[in-house]
């Protein structure tokens, strides 16, 4: 596969736009960032372009959360979202948390639930709804989307400093030379260029080695999370219904929990969140989520509906022990990018909007004042002194009380945030990264899974049918692999090929090879986008990088 620099070598030199800002990513963050820098730029009275590309097939293509929402941000940012029709519509009518065993729940009293757990005055949404919705108030205001382009290529100036990024090329075929309908991919240039591709995004991982901008952080930490949609009869809804629980299926070592909320028009939305720091080989994160359905206590809630949507997707739990840097010459990181996910709360877009607005307040004066390719300082410092931070400083033990287990967890969490309201003068801290969890296969125990019963459990591939992915066939494959030879004599042969278990859409599987044994076969077209892979490898061979775009997932309701 020729380079960056073969490839303009031969068809170069590539289209350029200028932009004052350009945006990776039109989710709720990027939006965010887009919007507050043109409601500046009116007050006043001055012009700034601002460019989103979007790699989905529009905003909110590949936007996949629970979600529960604090609304603070969004008011905030558009303080009139309920008088221009904001798809906020359901309020959170009641909490449940449970603790499950195999064959029963016990349900914590509301006066013991941690105030993080508590959601009166959010609202149960969905999150792509509410991203294509902040993606017209951004278009109305004069921002640039560009959805179908993934923005495949970070540029440099001769400084070293970001002065925008390229989008990939079109047309390639898997042989990695150009077909019929090949089109050199553009330079999208810029003052500043802000990174907002959600947890583990590609170009955002390239930032933070390159500028080290993670260096005296914790590592970050990850967790899938794997949802469903469902319609189910009105005698069953419970419209503004908020339930989390843990324990059963997980053992007490791995940290997680699930959820299960009641969205308006007979929607419910449920799911289950495994950290990606879990150890033994044999668990499928997949797999546990669909025998969470099968619970006596939950199956009743669902056998009578109908599934409708499915997804997956890694989200950051490290929060705030785990940021890193957030600006480097010439850009910042904003929302999921960075790791701005509160685990505490089970909430992260809020946090995504409120990095936006003040990377957009750092970035409009800068402009004004025709700067270019410099530190935006002023981003950072209004972090350190914003409500965001107070709240992730208040939670930033969570994770780290949970690697001790679920008891201990659940009895740190309850003394800080119950008792404490969060104030506490320790902290702890984390050193190894999720991948290096995972233990040998043959020292961990076998976990064998019953066969999906097509009522409310399923298989992968079924699942993945309902999240409408689709890729253009006659590409490179964008999962790729340093070493061809290490997932079956390192991965197969050590952890048993976990990459067929921790993928949620059935992308990764050990086929017999020609001549004897047997070797990893990607099926790339099954990709959900989720980055689980790149994260979970033990090896860190698995390298997941942008297809076209407009491929992945087309999450309808999600």
């Amino acid at each position: 596969m020729p380079t960056p620099e073969q490839w303009l070598q031969q068809y170069g030199p590539r289209e350029a736009m200028e932009y004052d800002v350009v945006i990776a990513g039109a989710g709720p963050a990027g939006l965010a960032t887009a919007i507050r820098l043109k409601q500046l730029a009116a007050q006043s009275g001055s012009e700034i372009s601002v460019c989103v590309l979007e790699k989905g097939s529009e905003p909110g293509a590949h936007i996949l959360s629970g979600a529960v929402m604090d609304p603070r941000a969004l008011g905030e940012l558009l303080p009139d979202w309920q008088q221009q029709g904001a798809p906020l519509r359901q309020p959170v009518t009641e909490d449940l948390f449970w603790f499950l065993n195999e064959s029963g729940h016990r349900a914590v009293p509301a006066a013991l639930q941690p105030a993080c757990f508590r959601n009166h005055g959010n609202y149960v949404i969905s999150l792509g709804e509410l991203t294509r919705w902040l993606a017209q108030q951004a278009e109305a205001l004069g921002v640039e989307i560009f959805s179908g382009f993934a923005a495949a290529e970070l540029l440099f100036d001769e400084a070293g400093a970001v002065r925008g990024v390229a989008t990939g090329n079109q047309g390639v075929g898997k042989d990695g030379e150009p077909g019929g309908s090949f089109q050199l991919g553009m330079e999208l240039q810029a003052r500043y260029t802000v990174f907002a591709e959600g947890a583990r995004g590609q170009l955002g991982r390239e930032l933070i080695a390159r500028y080290k901008l993670d260096e005296g952080r914790d590592p970050q930490t990850y967790a899938i999370g794997i949802k469903e949609l469902w319609e189910v009869p009105a005698e069953q809804a419970q419209p503004g219904l908020v339930m989390h629980a843990a324990g059963w299926p997980l053992d007490s070592r791995t940290y997680g929990g699930a959820f299960l909320y009641h969205l308006d028009e007979r929607k419910v939305t449920v799911g289950l969140v495994v950290g990606l720091d879990y150890r033994n080989p044999w668990l499928s994160p997949f797999e546990e989520f669909q025998r969470f359905k099968t619970h006596p206590s939950i199956r009743p809630m669902l056998e009578s509906g109908k599934r409708i949507g499915y997804g997956a997707r890694a989200l950051t739990a490290g929060g705030l022990l785990s940021l890193p840097r957030l600006v480097f010459p010439g850009g910042c990181l904003v929302g999921c990018e960075a790791g701005f996910l509160n685990a505490s709360r089970i909430k992260g877009s809020h946090a995504a909007i409120k990095s936006g607005m003040l990377a957009a307040e750092a970035i409009a004066p800068a402009v004004a004042a025709d700067r270019r390719a410099d530190l935006l300082e002023a981003y950072p410092r209004a972090f350190e002194s914003s409500w965001l931070h107070e709240e992730l400083h208040r939670a930033r033990n969570f994770k780290q009380w949970f690697k001790k287990g679920r008891t201990v967890g659940t009895l740190m969490t309850g003394v800080e945030q119950l008792l404490l309201g969060g104030r506490v003068p320790w902290t702890l801290h984390r050193t190894e990264p999720d991948y290096k969890a995972l233990q040998p296969a043959e020292a961990m125990p076998r976990i064998d899974y019953p066969k999906p019963d097509g009522r409310v459990s399923f298989d992968r591939l079924s699942s993945v049918f309902l999240s409408n992915t689709n890729h253009e066939e006659n590409q490179p494959a964008h999962l790729t692999l340093r070493d061809a030879s290490v997932p079956v004599s390192v991965n197969l042969a050590r952890y048993a090929g976990p990459e067929q278990r921790y993928c949620p859409a059935g992308v990764y599987e050990f086929v017999p090879a020609e001549g004897g044994g047997e070797r990893l076969q990607i099926n790339a077209q099954n990709c959900v986008h989720c980055k689980t892979c790149d994260i979970k490898d033990p090896t860190q061979n698995i390298v997941w990088v942008a297809p076209e775009g407009g491929g992945g997932p087309n999450y309808v309701g999600m």
